[in-house]
């Protein structure tokens, strides 16, 4: 079959390149063979081909955590899916376990979801890691209610955009940082009340304004650096701030114990790096979650390009740009 091989740390164009392996075979009864029709592209991507995958080992490896495609071979203890189901997920992609960035792969059924009828094969590939990185940071990390204010960066983003969507769902009101008006009018079509040009605006001080002053409850940084810690003055005491990256080392808490705040992370793939079968499952049932909303029509996922699988490191370098729209995809199978 063919897959995009990372052969070594390192730039694009340089270390990411079309191969030809063997096909996978199923190896135990859960297992499901699935015919990639696409592939999402994601920051996490970009990362593992500059600094190494999570997980060591040998190269190549294939990059890529998430996909949508049909079910070609059932494993004997599989009870959910049968060959031509078409399914969505997150699964590989870290280094122990092939990525998604190829025509086939091995998944275990328990981690799948069925692909909501309402979305492309395309679509549906560029939903799963930014759904449960979003729902989790949102619902799990910081408890988001309705009635919360809410302040999630980079609306318009791949996390953001839906992000955006499930605050409004659970009943919160929004506020989100943009690059540009027609950024901040895809965000306030997606539902967000409060858009902030942050390049022309103290995003910090509209935030407290458009809350009367106390500041928001929850926020949810998927930038870092400078904007992680220019959020803490966002926020009202005792607020909730998670953020997708890691606090740079030299961050000055100050201000945020001043207000006492709760500080999350949130890093989606934690289950797949520690073997975590029921986290795992728990992810999937999140994904079927979010297929009765997109089916509803109270949820969708924006895909502002595509690739071939032979261009993967095309795509590669438009996500490093740092300022694309949604969701980047590549298409594996027509």
């Amino acid at each position: 079959m063919k897959a995009i091989l990372m052969n070594a740390r390192g730039n694009a164009d340089e270390v990411l390149a079309p191969g030809d392996i063997p096909e996978p075979r199923l190896a135990h009864g859960h297992e499901i063979l699935v015919r990639i029709q696409a592939a999402g592209v994601n920051p996490v991507d970009a990362k593992q081909r500059v600094r190494g995958p999570y997980k060591g080992g040998e190269m190549p490896v294939i990059l890529g955590c998430d996909a949508a495609g049909v079910v070609e071979e059932a494993g004997t203890d599989c009870k959910r899916f049968a060959p031509g189901d078409a399914v969505y997920f997150c699964s590989g992609g870290i280094g122990d376990a092939p990525g998604t960035y190829a025509e086939y792969t091995l998944v275990d059924e328990r981690y799948c979801a069925r692909k909501p009828d309402s979305l492309s094969f395309v679509e549906a590939a560029a939903a799963p890691l930014v759904l449960l990185t979003a729902w989790e940071s949102l619902f799990e990390r910081a408890r988001t209610a309705s009635g919360h204010r809410v302040l999630i960066h980079a609306g318009a983003g791949g996390v953001g955009h839906v992000a955006i969507q499930l605050a409004r769902e659970g009943g919160a009101r929004v506020a989100t940082t943009v690059g540009s008006p027609e950024k901040a009018e895809l965000a306030t079509e997606l539902g967000a009340e409060a858009p902030i040009l942050y390049k022309t605006t103290d995003f910090a001080a509209a935030a407290r304004d458009w809350t009367g002053g106390t500041g928001v409850d929850v926020a949810l940084d998927v930038l870092g650096g400078e904007t992680f810690t220019r959020t803490f003055a966002a926020m009202r005491p005792y607020g909730e701030l998670i953020t997708v990256l890691q606090p740079p080392p030299d961050t000055d808490w100050a201000e945020a114990r001043l207000r006492n705040l709760r500080i999350g992370l949130e890093l989606m793939l934690s289950p797949m790096y520690y073997g975590m079968h029921e986290e795992r499952v728990r992810q999937a049932a999140i994904l079927e979650r979010c297929g009765a909303l997109f089916d509803a029509g109270r949820l969708r996922v924006v895909v502002s390009d595509t690739f071939p699988l032979a261009e993967a490191a095309r795509a590669h370098r438009a996500i490093e740009t740092g300022s694309t729209t949604g969701k980047l995809v590549l298409v594996v199978n027509d």
